[in-house]
């Protein structure tokens, strides 16, 4: 049994994966861990698919050769409302030797039953 790359300490059947499957994740948290994981398996459907089609992009780049995902740090979740919140996180990367993480503030919104990544603010990126 494998664990989820997400790092909630699940496995990852009972997590991100069944959210790559089709099943809507039930919270902020969850989608935000999904598409870590979406990043970390090279996922680029689902990303487009869970990014509110408001401020999505029409394609993704390929992940840069070497990149290697380290490690996803949830730092703060907080639910605005019933469709709106928001998850502080940060996520570490190598790549050509070089360690870099992203610290951002993701928000996001829920319609028709489904939660969508809207935008998010870098804290810092190092």
């Amino acid at each position: 049994m494998e664990a989820c790359v997400c790092g909630s300490g699940r496995l990852k059947a009972d997590c991100c994966a069944r959210f790559h499957s089709g099943e809507a994740a039930p919270t902020p948290e969850a989608l935000m861990r999904s598409r870590y994981s979406a990043f970390v398996l090279d996922l680029p459907d689902y990303l487009l698919a869970t990014w509110h089609p408001s401020t999505r992009p029409a394609t993704l780049p390929p992940p840069e050769p070497g990149l290697k995902w380290l490690g996803l740090e949830v730092k703060r979740i907080a639910q605005q409302d019933a469709n709106h919140g928001t998850v502080e996180f940060v996520a570490r990367s190598k790549l050509a030797g070089r360690a870099h993480r992203l610290h951002e503030n993701s928000r996001f919104v829920r319609e028709n039953g489904l939660w969508y990544y809207l935008d998010g603010d870098l804290t810092r990126r190092a």
